[in-house]
């Protein structure tokens, strides 16, 4: 997967590329929203690298770029849990759950990826690595309303 941004009129816009098999899908949109895709026969005897280059070689000429590790955010989503020994499965298994969400969730809107989290001291931690802090945040909690993560304490940034 390649992941390229670029800030056009005040809004910073994403632009990636992923190979799956026999085929590519192109991702592209304005961080924080969900985007258009389209995907693409990858073509025979092609490394995967070398066609998702193909693909993402018109943004690349428009001035796309990969994100610089600096402007990268780490952000938190925080959960309170009880630390009792036959509660530690259920909390490893919702932590693991929302990371799969979150994933999936920060994926789709160009915002980034989690990248694990932690347990411990009454609190655990999913830990997401994004590009906008600000609209990772209303874009974690608009997805978390109503569902069973919904009981989160607080999302911060690290």
């Amino acid at each position: 997967m390649l992941k390229l941004y670029k800030k056009v009129n005040g809004s910073l816009r994403y632009h990636e590329a992923w190979c799956d098999k026999s085929k590519i899908t192109e991702h592209w949109g304005v961080v924080g929203t969900r985007g258009k895709s389209k995907e693409h026969k990858k073509p025979r005897g092609k490394v995967e690298e070398a066609a998702v280059m193909e693909v993402l070689k018109a943004p690349l000429s428009k001035g796309y770029l990969p994100i610089n590790d600096d402007d990268i955010v780490i952000m938190l989503i925080e959960f309170p849990i009880d630390g009792k020994r036959t509660s530690v499965k259920k909390d490893l298994d919702k932590r693991h759950a929302l990371e799969d969400r979150m994933n999936e969730t920060l994926g789709w809107t160009g915002l980034g990826h989690c990248d694990g989290g932690s347990i411990g001291s009454g609190t655990m931690e999913v830990c997401c690595m994004v590009v906008d802090a600000k609209k990772a945040k209303q874009v974690i909690a608009a997805d978390l309303k109503g569902t069973k993560f919904a009981d989160y304490s607080r999302i911060y940034k690290e």
